[in-house]
């Protein structure tokens, strides 16, 4: 059995970083993940500097980012503007979120989630038109910040009123999801979409890994994880790092679960965007020996 990581350590991992990251340390970041097989990258997003200043350098990265065959680049967008500085990058495909809640929404986006909705039609048309691949990343799919429990008919819902997704992401922006959230919620829109599911789950109260095999269980296509396991979200409060790559691919491995991605040079990666942060990351693997020995 194979499953697909996609490593967003580039773009959710370094974006609540409270200090600016150099564009070289990315690059370094970005090449240390393609050396370990990483395939699919979410590497920028393309927002307003004012709101995410640690993606301010999206187009400098892109610029230099390493090419190998087979490798895919996203960024993540959230409208038209955002699309267009996409579109001069050389990007292989586009992330484009639609909040489940009104008040994260405003929160993150600066918009109602019904112009959310809008919008997603619009960037999705140009970008498949452009020859793009268009993933609809419903964010705080499990949970709101600011208004707590989300139904997953409303997830549901939304996913429905999006059918130019060709990759539907479900997000636990802010960790709070438990397999059996995962079950329902993957019940719930599997009712309104056939398209591949991939999942994005933060390990804010160690649920993480444990509803990334839930997923994987209930037929996901892809998991998100970050090297280090660093990330967060700078509009959530207290959503802390996204579930480790190194941490995920060992379990997986063991699991008899093929990712294509070795592990002691994805935990390498995760230790060295640590020393670039000044920080040791969360992720467990590059702290100990690898297993067997």
């Amino acid at each position: 059995m194979t499953l697909e990581v996609i490593e967003v350590g580039p773009r959710d991992g370094l974006q609540n970083e409270p200090v600016p990251v150099p564009t070289d340390a990315k690059i370094t970041y970005l090449e240390a993940l393609v050396a370990a097989g990483v395939r699919r990258i979410e590497a920028v997003s393309f927002v307003h500097p004012g709101r995410v200043p640690q993606m301010a350098d999206a187009e400098r990265v892109m610029a230099r980012a390493p090419r190998v065959p087979g490798l895919r680049y996203a960024g993540l967008v959230l409208n038209e503007r955002g699309l267009d500085r996409a579109l001069e990058t050389g990007v292989d495909e586009v992330n484009v979120v639609v909040v489940a809640t009104e008040t994260f929404s405003l929160r993150n986006q600066g918009m109602p989630v019904e112009r959310a909705v809008e919008t997603f039609g619009a960037v999705a048309a140009r970008a498949r038109a452009a020859g793009l691949g268009v993933t609809l990343t419903v964010g705080a799919a499990f949970g709101c910040p600011f208004e707590g429990e989300v139904d997953p008919g409303r997830v549901a819902e939304l996913v429905a009123r999006c059918p130019e997704a060709q990759e539907v992401a479900l997000a636990d922006t802010i960790g709070v999801g438990t397999p059996a959230d995962v079950r329902r919620l993957t019940a719930a829109v599997r009712e309104v979409t056939a398209a591949p599911l991939r999942f994005h789950f933060h390990n804010t109260r160690s649920t993480g890994y444990a509803n990334a095999v839930a997923a994987m269980e209930t037929g996901a296509a892809a998991l998100d994880a970050s090297a280090g396991g660093i990330g967060g979200c700078p509009f959530a409060p207290e959503a802390t790092g996204n579930i480790a790559t190194e941490d995920l691919v060992y379990l997986l491995e063991r699991m008899g679960v093929s990712t294509g991605i070795a592990l002691p040079a994805v935990a390498g990666a995760g230790l060295g965007i640590g020393r670039s942060l000044g920080k040791q990351v969360p992720a467990q693997l590059g702290r100990v020996a690898a297993w067997p020995p």
